[in-house]
């Protein structure tokens, strides 16, 4: 497998994390977002993920986009160890929890957009911090609500083995201290993250230890 990727993009952080913990190799190849305008421009890049984002995964002659859909493929292509229930309720939270990071946290306050609201819309950069904060707290406490009090959380989102949601909720945290937004208010989250933080999956997957790290 050849994995397109770039050290601090959250989204390609999934696919590490998940890569690791169904154990599978990988070959890197950094695609560096901010140099020269960007390489995800590049034609060469371009003919992979016509959107222009990673990550990107080439698992044989299958090219792979959108890190969801990279999860699920994984899941499907190698079901061990899971990251995802056996039960249809079960696979239903998580992926509710992963949806609340991927689909409504995360699209808000990433690369792309932080630089159009500082470039195209001439956004302050105070102002601009404002509007991570806002996105990342509300998804946050939605989250933390969420697995306080329900009997399926357990040392990781559900239960006491790492899932999809585990998978999406690690590198919004890392965003989130990346812009140094207070995350006292999220007790439950940072209990997952410090199992993450214990976990060699997880551990190998951290942007500073990829080859790209800056």
């Amino acid at each position: 497998m050849k994995l397109y990727d770039y050290f601090r993009s959250g989204a390609a952080y999934r696919a590490r994390i998940a890569l690791n913990l169904k154990g599978l190799d990988y070959e890197h190849f950094s695609v560096h977002l901010t140099r020269a305008g960007g390489e995800q421009f590049n034609p060469e890049y371009a003919n992979l993920n016509p959107q222009n984002l990673v990550p990107a995964l080439l698992d044989g002659d299958a090219v792979l986009i959108q890190s969801m859909a990279i999860l699920e493929y994984l899941e499907e292509t190698h079901p061990e160890p899971p990251m995802l229930p056996r039960d249809p309720r079960g696979r239903a939270r998580v992926r509710a929890l992963a949806n609340i990071i991927a689909c409504d946290t995360h699209p808000l306050n990433n690369l792309r957009v932080r630089l159009y609201l500082t470039g195209e819309m001439g956004v302050s950069a105070d102002n601009a911090k404002v509007w991570i904060e806002h996105w990342i707290r509300l998804g946050f406490d939605a989250y933390e609500k969420l697995l306080t009090g329900d009997p399926a959380t357990g040392t990781f989102s559900h239960g006491d083995t790492p899932t999809i949601a585990d998978v999406c909720l690690i590198p919004q945290i890392a965003n989130a201290r990346l812009n140094k937004v207070d995350l006292s208010n999220f007790p439950k989250l940072l209990k997952i993250e410090a199992a993450a933080n214990a976990h060699p999956a997880f551990e190998r997957a951290l942007p500073a230890n990829q080859p790209d790290a800056e």
